[in-house]
């Protein structure tokens, strides 16, 4: 091999005893290029099966297909129903073909997907629903996500993908399993709900305390706040804190 050539989003080329190879997806195809029968037929299969097509090319003639397949990641379905419980639309880019994509996205139980995608269109389908004024989550564990996740309002990697990927993303799953997400997404609410209930308290018991401390009810009726009562009402308002911020451990996820 004397050359080595990588073409994003499609495959690579390769210069070996003097002759050009190029390896990759169907984007490599030339509209010109023979295709034999047999191979054809190959590829129907192979993409009914919901594998991905690798090709092989010299310029002129197809010379060689090769399947291959990732199995779905285990939970994928349960994670798309919990996300789908808590009012999430899912949708799912690939580079693959429609066919392919169509295939998977039957098996993990996912209406709407889009296929043929490069890196960059990735990033433009989130731009879209951003526009529409979508919050919009990205999970991915490839190269090729980066410039989508980095794109969402959210993103999540998988511990097991790319260097990139985890780079990028805001939060990162250890364990890649994707039913992982939803959980991290009911845990991520709760939290901000408890800010919201602390900062209230805090505040409620400064915007009562600090005006009776200050006696603006002295001229009206001659009241003035003991200091230990304002002392164990500042207390009491660190401890509804910490107490409040405890009942996340009983949540169940």
């Amino acid at each position: 091999m004397s050359d080595f050539k990588s073409i994003t989003g499609k495959g690579v080329e390769v210069i070996a005893d003097g002759l050009k190879y190029t390896v990759g997806s169907h984007k490599i195809l030339k509209p010109e290029m023979h295709i034999p029968e047999k191979l054809q037929t190959a590829v129907i299969n192979y993409q009914s099966e919901a594998a991905t097509v690798i090709y092989l090319h010299n310029g002129k003639e197809l010379l060689l297909v090769l399947a291959v397949a990732d199995q779905l990641k285990e939970g994928a379905a349960d994670a798309i129903t919990l996300l789908r419980k808590q009012g999430i639309e899912i949708h799912m880019l690939t580079g693959d073909n429609a066919f392919t994509a169509g295939a998977v996205a039957k098996m993990a139980g996912i209406t709407h997907f889009q296929a043929d995608l490069m890196p960059s269109d990735k990033a433009d389908f989130v731009r879209k629903l951003q526009k529409e004024g979508r919050i919009v989550g990205m999970a991915g564990d490839g190269i090729n996500d980066s410039e989508a996740l980095a794109q969402a309002d959210l993103s999540i990697a998988m511990a097991q993908g790319s260097a990139i990927a985890i780079d990028v993303a805001k939060l990162t799953i250890i364990s890649s399993d994707l039913r992982q997400i939803p959980k991290a997404l009911k845990l991520s609410g709760a939290t901000v709900r408890t800010i919201k209930q602390n900062l209230f308290w805090a505040f409620i018991y400064n915007l009562i305390g600090i005006p009776l401390a200050a006696g603006i009810l002295y001229p009206f009726n001659g009241f003035l706040l003991n200091p230990m009562i304002a002392g164990a009402a500042m207390a009491l308002s660190s401890v509804s804190v910490v107490v409040n911020s405890l009942r996340l451990k009983l949540i169940k996820l």
